[in-house]
């Protein structure tokens, strides 16, 4: 199976209602390649909801969305035991959790206690109800959004749950044309375009095994690897950073950038990664795990600027 080829069907027949966002799409693709959760960032009305929703309609899995609110409960998302008085005993009612994939739209607007739940899912890929655990469906993704422009009634997402996500993915809005387009398709009071599935599990997990054999050569890895020990001791790479960052990446950045290179590579039509693949990945990887300082934030500067001096100061190759 050519998996360029099979993931080019899937933007296809997501462009089919998605206008724009190849950046998101394509991302989107290469987290399931990698078996990892996203979290998207970006005001409202930009496509984050219908793109997910899109991508969900065209893989033959078992989806579910949850709106995300201030009142949410833990039960609400994993589900419960209930009581039958008939047997006096309790079975569990599974939750919107147990989906191939989650759509968890606004996921800062919920208590940490919802959140705290929400992490066991991703990281455990289990539930636990009472005294009984339940395995997730594989594979299992999250999909989340939060709205950065709005603070009233949100709850930031701890660190540590950040962490936990492969991509944070910026989202922007479209171009003059793409917005032109979008409202010439979607004025209308007419149905949305109906996405047909073209992508089996059985299908993902051989583009899985795909990704596993995607040839990795142990100088990027080790170049990977000084990246990321670059957000943590800048100034061993000659960088005057130090003051903007209160701590780096963790290893999880090592194993997600490795896996997401591979996968970059795959997509497009390789079967071994360069030194480009880490870079092209790196943002959207990195720049959620790096925590800058209070001066950064004063002086306007984002770990995207620093990630930035980062990439064309860490050499590619060991002297």
């Amino acid at each position: 199976m050519d998996c360029a080829e099979k993931l080019n069907e899937v933007r296809s027949e997501i462009g089919r209602s998605v206008v724009g966002q190849q950046t998101l799409i394509d991302r989107l693709l290469l987290a399931l390649l990698c078996d990892g959760h996203v979290l998207l960032e970006g005001v409202p009305g930009i496509a984050k909801t219908l793109t997910v929703n899109c991508l969900a309609k065209t893989i033959h899995a078992d989806f579910s969305r949850i709106q995300f609110t201030p009142d949410l409960l833990p039960g609400d998302l994993t589900g419960t035991l209930v009581y039958d008085p008939r047997n006096h005993t309790f079975s569990p009612e599974k939750g919107p959790v147990f989906a191939n994939l989650l759509l968890a739209d606004e996921v800062n607007r919920a208590p940490a206690k919802v959140q705290s739940a929400l992490l066991e899912a991703m990281q455990e890929k289990q539930v636990t109800l009472g005294k009984e655990t339940f395995d997730l469906p594989l594979p299992f993704l999250v999909l989340a959004t939060q709205n950065p422009i709005e603070q009233e009634g949100t709850y930031a997402l701890p660190e540590a749950q950040v962490d936990r996500f492969m991509f944070k993915l910026k989202i922007g809005y479209p171009s003059m044309d793409e917005e032109l387009l979008i409202m010439q398709r979607m004025a209308t009071t007419k149905e949305a375009y109906d996405i047909k599935p073209v992508l089996t599990l059985d299908e993902l997990m051989q583009m899985r095994d795909a990704l596993e054999a995607t040839f990795l050569d142990e100088k990027i890895e080790r170049y990977i690897v000084r990246l990321v020990d670059c957000t943590r001791n800048p100034s061993h790479y000659g960088m005057d950073i130090d003051r903007y960052l209160r701590f780096g990446a963790s290893p999880r950045a090592s194993i997600y950038l490795s896996l997401a290179a591979r996968g970059n590579a795959l997509m497009q039509k390789r079967d071994y990664t360069v030194p480009q693949d880490v870079k092209d990945v790196a943002h959207d990887v990195l720049r959620h795990r790096l925590a800058i300082s209070y001066r950064a934030e004063a002086e306007s500067i984002t770990s995207d600027d620093l990630l930035d001096q980062m990439l064309s100061t860490v050499p590619v190759t060991q002297t």
